[in-house]
Order: structure tokens, then sequence, then C-alpha cells
């Protein structure tokens, strides 16, 4: 009898522990992409791509750029311009935050997480800012858990089903590769990792 229950408690282990370990899919894969990302935070932006890019102005901008100087309504022509060298390079609909002149040849323009630097004379425009890494930067916002209260029960509950899966893992397999045999002994390194490199690095 001890045996057949004992073999029935394992049949339940599996079971919950494959339906556990699917439902927990996805949050795994936020975790673990998001937490290669961090780790590696001194090495590059996780959450942003840097732009630098240069790009050429068409004649009739250059001219339009050439003859602010003599606007009577500088920094309104100067916001006209600069709307419509937004709309060049394909962003007709980005707010304009601020519009600097350099001189009569150099024009300033913000724009977000942008900021343009216009050169009349020799028609282009220099590009600098940051791209969102969209799928990238929303992993690492649920991973810091920036998201509202309730992302933080949801995280939570990711953790006790990390335990369960821990946890049932450990009793699945019976004998010499369960945790009497291999297991145990893989159980033992596996814990074994943190602790050693806490020693070995001097601990916190």
């Amino acid at each position: 009898m001890k045996g057949k229950k004992r073999i029935q408690v394992r049949k339940l282990l599996r079971a919950l522990h494959r339906d556990i370990g699917y439902l927990a899919i996805g949050l795994t894969l936020v975790y673990a992409i998001s937490g290669l990302a961090i780790n590696h935070i001194a090495d590059w932006d996780p959450n942003f791509t840097p732009i630098d890019e240069l790009h050429s102005l068409p004649p009739q901008l250059i001219q339009k750029g050439n003859a602010l100087k003599n606007s009577p309504s500088l920094k309104q022509e100067q916001t006209i311009v600069a709307q419509e060298i937004l709309s060049t390079l394909g962003r007709a609909n980005a707010p304009i935050d601020d519009v600097f002149a350099l001189d009569d040849e150099h024009l300033d323009i913000t724009s977000g997480n942008w900021t343009l630097y216009v050169d009349f004379k020799k028609g282009t425009v220099r590009e600098e800012g940051q791209k969102a890494r969209f799928l990238l930067r929303a992993a690492n916002w649920l991973h810091l858990n920036r998201g509202k209260k309730a992302w933080t029960y949801i995280a939570d509950g990711f953790a006790v089903f990390l335990l369960y899966l821990a946890g049932s893992g450990l009793f699945m397999l019976p004998g010499k590769k369960g945790l009497r045999g291999r297991g145990g002994l893989l159980v033992s390194l596996g814990v074994g990792v943190p602790i050693a490199y806490v020693v070995l690095s001097g601990g916190p």
C-alpha cells in the first residue's frame, strides 16, 4: 500500500509540475531575458538603442533655412522650418520641444528623445537620440517591478510557482536518479554555486 501511495503522489507531483511549468513559461521568458539584459547594463543600454545618423536636406529647405535671417518673425519661421524638417525625416507628427539657432547657418531642434543638428550651409541634419527597445524595455519594466501594485502580486505568484517547481522536482524520481542519488548530488552543486561565490568574493 505504501509503495502504491508513493506512486500516486509522484504521479500527482508530475502532473502539477508539468501544468505549472507550462503556466510559468511566459513569465520565465520575461524574467530570464530581461535578467540577462539588466546583468550587462554596464556594457549597453537595455532599454534604448542609440541613434546617430546623418541626413541630407532637400534644396527647398536649404533655401528656407538661408532665408531665416531675413525673416521679421524669426522664431515663428524657425518653428515652421523645423516642422518641415521633421516631416522630411518621416516624423510629421512628432512634437517640437525647442528650436534654437546657434547662428544664421545652424539650427538645433529638440523633439522627444531626439536632437536634430541642422547645418544649412552643408545641407545636412545630424540626428542624435535614442529609440526604445520596445519588447525588451517592457520586459525590463516588469522585471524591475515598476508597474502598478497589482504586478507585485503576479510576481509573488510566479515566485511561489518557482518554489513549487523546485520543491516538487526533488521528489518526482525515485532511487538512484532521484534525491538519494544523482539528483541529490546535482542539488548540492546547484546550492553550492551561490554559497561558494559569496564566500570566495568576500560576501555582501
